[in-house]
């Protein structure tokens, strides 16, 4: 079985260790990203217990109640209020925002490395067929065609899971955007700044 695998993968030419390097930036970026947005400082615990900490701020927990505390802090109008949800909102996205950037382009660009082996493979297809006939011409035909079809279908592989990845990402990225949205529309409601 690893023989098959390894003459699979040998057969697809050097197209295939960029391909490799490839998926290993974005199955490493999106692993790390969907850690940070599940594990890391985002979490922002449940509205039922936002709305007692925008009353008493100091019994406030976790990323949540830092946010609540520093939004809150000698504010008189809801204009400081946004103000501070805003430059909340780029300190806690901006990273997120950059890093998805990269992941789409790596994502991108898994089908075109995976293009550019196939017309690598059909440069090799069609110097073999100018060459003449024979059986020799028939190996270098089949060997061709091989390698233009297995780095479309590796690049068009590691792209779709790709895709995936940044589309739970991003779902993750608007439910925190949506939790910033919310603690700040309870705290303008609960504190009567208009």
């Amino acid at each position: 079985m690893f023989e098959k695998i390894t003459g699979i993968w040998l057969s697809g030419g050097w197209v295939m260790i960029p391909l490799a390097l490839l998926a290993v930036l974005i199955y490493s970026t999106g692993i790390q990203l969907l850690l940070f947005l599940r594990k890391g400082n985002i979490q922002l615990g449940h509205e039922s217990e936002w709305t007692s900490w925008i009353y008493d701020p100091s019994q406030a927990k976790g990323r949540a109640g830092e946010i609540i505390r520093y939004t809150q802090e000698n504010i008189s109008e809801s204009k400081h209020l946004r103000s501070r949800f805003e430059e909340v909102r780029q300190s806690m996205l901006h990273t997120i925002e950059r890093r998805m950037t990269f992941l789409n382009t790596l994502v991108a660009a898994a089908p075109l490395m995976g293009l550019l082996g196939t017309v690598i493979g059909m440069l090799g297809t069609f110097a073999a067929i100018s060459s003449g006939g024979g059986a020799e011409t028939a190996a270098m035909v089949a060997a061709g065609i091989s390698e233009a079809l297995i780095t479309t279908q590796t690049g068009l592989f590691i792209a779709l899971p790709g895709i995936f990845l940044v589309l739970i990402i991003r779902r993750r990225k608007h439910a925190v955007e949506a939790a910033l949205a919310r603690i700040e529309a309870l705290s303008l409601t609960k504190l009567k700044l208009d």
